[in-house]
């Protein structure tokens, strides 16, 4: 499926507010609602809308600790990896796992109720034995800018 600026304004609104109704988004992206209506079941179906879901205020909620994680391993074999991988993903505090690179391979995000917490599941996940040779934590002390959306109007020309 070939996207074109209609499908991605559709995806732009939707990912501002996915509550709102076909007809409040075919206003927006200059659509009948029944037409907008087709498009949105299609961009789910091509899988390019992953579900939805509720922005939480963690503030709201309490204190929460978020670390970014530099995490580089041992070995760089595609068995490593993937044992490595497959330990990460199950574990509820890690939100982000990126490859990247320069120094170190995963960039990965956690949050924890307190440094304790995040300091015991390093401790497990490094006698684990799932290859990480080395990892840095850094401590996020406050978040002054935090956006839920991708800017895909300015990412695509549109």
């Amino acid at each position: 499926m070939k996207l074109d600026r209609i499908d991605i304004k559709i995806l732009s609104e939707l990912q501002k507010n996915g509550r709102m109704t076909y007809v409040e988004l075919a206003e927006l992206v200059n659509l009948s609602a029944t037409p907008c209506l087709v498009r949105v079941k299609k961009l789910q179906a091509e899988g390019y809308i992953g579900g939805y879901s509720a922005m939480i205020n963690m503030g709201k909620l309490g204190q929460v600790l978020t670390v970014f994680t530099e995490i580089t391993l041992r070995n760089h074999r595609h068995a490593d990896i993937a044992r490595f991988m497959s330990a990460i993903q199950n574990i509820e505090q890690v939100i982000e796992c990126h490859v990247v690179s320069g120094d170190y391979e995963y960039l990965v995000k956690f949050v924890a109720s307190s440094i304790g917490e995040y300091q015991s599941l390093m401790e497990r996940l490094v006698e684990m034995d799932i290859g990480i040779e080395k990892y840095f934590s850094f401590v996020v002390l406050k978040s002054p800018i935090t956006k839920y959306h991708m800017p895909l109007t300015n990412l695509f020309g549109i």
